[in-house]
């Protein structure tokens, strides 16, 4: 059965931006901080390195009930059975990766323009993540940052959940969950943190509070 997924606090791998900590010792340092979702992407690694560092994560994300999503490589999520894959416009298409990981696995998608994001969902998406909001030099293949309210269109067009990334950080965090957000994803803002469990929960707390006023603000 497909997991229930709190989308709160997204966050995505970078091994160069560790620091040169093992990646399992940031990954799990993030978990303890309340990180709700762990994405593995991996762009260098060979095929057998991706998979033995998949199960280790998967183990370790399992440990917190955290769900463990697999970037772009479906053959990778499959072999460790990891709870969902997730692909860009220039990856698998959502539509094939449905069909090939079955109802119960999460399919996530990029998306940069209200177009690709209803397409997205159409074929079966769980969740979107967005072209890059804020410049970031971690997403530079994604054209001009869409800014807040480039983002608040997207969310607008679909029904299931958007994440917000690029150039997520504490500071800003709080304005896209008042956008409609249904989380954030992260990069250097864990990865490269000098506490990545104190960097997690900060964003935790931006994001809850958010929240909380969103929701009284749609009450009134």
């Amino acid at each position: 059965m497909k997991p229930t997924v709190d989308w709160s606090l997204y966050v995505v791998t970078d091994r160069p931006l560790a620091r040169g900590r093992p990646l399992e010792q940031v990954v799990e340092a993030a978990l303890r901080g309340g990180a709700t979702v762990i994405q593995l992407r991996e762009k260098e690694a060979s095929t057998r390195e991706f998979i033995s560092l998949g199960q280790r994560l998967r183990e370790l994300c399992h440990a917190h009930r955290v769900p463990l999503i697999i970037n772009d490589r479906l053959d990778v999520a499959l072999a460790i059975e990891a709870d969902g894959v997730h692909v860009g416009q220039d990856d698998m298409p959502v539509a094939l990766a449905r069909q090939l990981l079955g109802p119960d696995k999460i399919v996530g998608a990029t998306a940069g323009t209200p177009e690709e994001a209803r397409r997205a969902e159409a074929d079966g998406a769980d969740y979107l993540g967005c072209n890059a909001v804020f410049y970031t030099p971690t997403k530079t293949d994604t054209g001009t940052p869409l800014g807040v309210e480039g983002f608040r269109r997207l969310v607008q067009t679909v029904s299931i959940p958007v994440v917000a990334i690029g150039g997520v950080k504490a500071t800003n965090a709080a304005e896209l969950i008042r956008a409609g957000a249904a989380g954030v994803a992260v990069v250097s803002a864990v990865m490269a943190a000098d506490d990545p469990e104190a960097a997690a929960r900060e964003l935790c707390q931006v994001v809850h509070a958010a929240r909380g006023v969103r929701r009284r603000e749609a009450e009134t």
